[in-house]
């Protein structure tokens, strides 16, 4: 199994990423990017112990792999692959969003339906499987860029002005394609192996050129990665910044000036159908976000112990309104939980034996993100009042000797010293008001897509034929002669 210290070696390839206007030359050693790197190989030296049970044969390449990239071919391999997945988003507590484990179960439902990737000109259902098992042998951590460039939300990008703006064919060759211009929103790709690029935004017959699928390594020359503004190096230390500093994944935008990708690299091409089919049909979006949604209640749950824990240090938790919000909380909590556990409960195979988590459950949760985050934000918010404003502007002020008595004197709470009061509040801050907090608001209200993507999900998901004929029938049962 592949080490951290493999990972961090393998990831020091030349890639062509850019902060600031400056091309970063050591992406593990640079500042916005050294602490996620390092939370990445802690992930896979996790994975890589036989004591955290991450590891099992895969009956694909005849040999050990991780779990969380597994294909469930039976009701106890599902569970064992949600305890996989859980064991990384515990020790991130949810807060890396896009870790291997994401687009790594997508590629477990692409492989499963390789003949979802089979049309009329093109065959490319063994470039899938081969693919998959790549994934497998070498552990590979891969991001995806699957979102057009926001030039315009109301048109796609045949109508776009200029040439090639999302990225598209310019040309086809004998040995594969050379694409052109650019996707979003690469979140970890600077840290990862390889990029898997499509687009989940539905397009025209028009758009046949920007209908792509295909997967390509980060350092491929003329792939270019411009981050957003990076928050570790703003987080002066891990008292001061504990999330910041550890969890920022930075998103880019892919940038592709002439890109080789060989045929063997390409799932998808020049396909609007085959778009849809690679994640629909195949089971790919069902398994990818289940996996979101098992990171995103451990996220939850530590966000409702943080809670809890402010509550308790500052006495409040006594206060029946306090306890109402506490108990609030644990609502919102329990319900995503539950619906990831019950999608899993009623699950069942498909065609090809793969056992899908249950899409009403899965997508009622998803559906509700936009609106329970922030909710559960604002009840941290509320908890902790002036508390997250008034702290020392560093941990200096608490190594200081003149400031320290002031500190222990007056930012204290009955039984919690003020080094430890202190800590928790920077936490509770980190979580609901810092740069990076913001980025993990505006990122779990559009992680689905918005809003009313993630409830038309809901909606087709639901099963509305079961309850209509329900009220039809009912309906039926009586009329203008029943009478009393």
């Amino acid at each position: 199994m592949r080490k951290g210290s493999e990972y961090l070696a393998a990831i020091a390839d030349g890639r062509e990423v850019y902060v600031d206007g400056d091309r970063v030359r050591d992406v593990a050693g640079h500042p916005a990017f050294a602490p996620i790197a390092r939370t990445m190989s802690e992930l896979y030296d996790i994975a890589a112990d036989p004591a955290n049970g991450m590891t099992a044969y895969a009956r694909e390449i005849d040999g050990p792999a991780n779990l969380v990239y597994s294909i469930p071919q039976t009701h106890e391999q599902l569970v064992v692959r949600r305890k996989a997945i859980e064991t990384w988003a515990r020790h991130t507590h949810g807060w890396v969003g896009r870790g291997p484990d994401h687009v790594g179960s997508f590629l477990a439902g692409f492989a499963a339906h390789p003949e979802a990737f089979r049309s009329e000109t093109h065959d490319f259902s063994h470039n899938v499987t081969a693919y998959y098992d790549r994934l497998l042998s070498d552990s590979l951590y891969v991001s995806y860029a699957i979102i057009p460039p926001q030039v315009s939300r109301i048109t796609t990008a045949h109508a776009w002005e200029g040439d090639l703006i999302q990225v598209g064919v310019a040309e086809e060759r004998g040995d594969g394609i050379v694409v052109r211009g650019a996707q979003m929103l690469a979140t970890g790709a600077a840290v990862s192996d390889e990029i898997f690029v499509s687009c989940i935004k539905p397009l025209t017959p028009e758009d046949r050129d920007f209908a792509l699928g295909f997967v390509v390594p980060v350092a491929t020359p003329g792939l270019k990665l411009y981050c957003r503004r990076p928050y570790a190096p703003a987080a002066t230390s891990h008292y001061d910044y504990p999330l910041s500093s550890r969890y920022d994944e930075t998103d880019a935008l892919v940038v592709f000036a002439d890109v080789f990708v060989p045929w063997e690299r390409i799932f998808v091409y020049r396909d609007v159908e085959g778009l849809r089919r690679q994640f629909f049909d195949t089971g790919a979006h069902i398994l990818g976000n289940s996996q979101a949604q098992i990171r995103f209640v451990a996220k939850l749950r530590f966000l409702a112990g943080v809670a809890r824990k402010v509550a308790q240090t500052t006495h409040i938790d006594r206060i029946p309104s306090v306890q109402e919000k506490l108990g609030e909380l644990a609502a919102l909590v329990s319900l995503v939980e539950s619906a990831v556990l019950a999608a899993e409960y009623t699950a069942e195979p498909d065609e090809a034996g793969m056992w899908r988590p249950t899409p009403r459950s899965l997508y009622g949760a998803i559906a509700l993100q936009a609106e329970l985050y922030p909710r559960v934000l604002a009840i941290l918010r509320e908890l902790t009042g002036g508390g997250v404003l008034q702290l020392p502007s560093s941990v200096a002020e608490l190594r200081n000797p003149v400031t320290r008595p002031d500190m222990d004197r007056y930012v204290q709470s009955p039984g919690v010293p003020a080094e430890e009061r202190v800590k928790l509040f920077k936490l509770a801050w980190d979580a609901i008001g810092s740069e990076f907090a913001g980025r993990h608001h505006q990122y779990e209200m559009f992680y689905a897509g918005a809003p009313h993507v993630a409830k038309g999900y809901a909606y087709r998901n639901f099963g509305y034929e079961e309850t209509l004929a329900e009220v039809d029938a009912f309906l039926a049962s009586y009329g203008l002669d029943d009478v009393w």
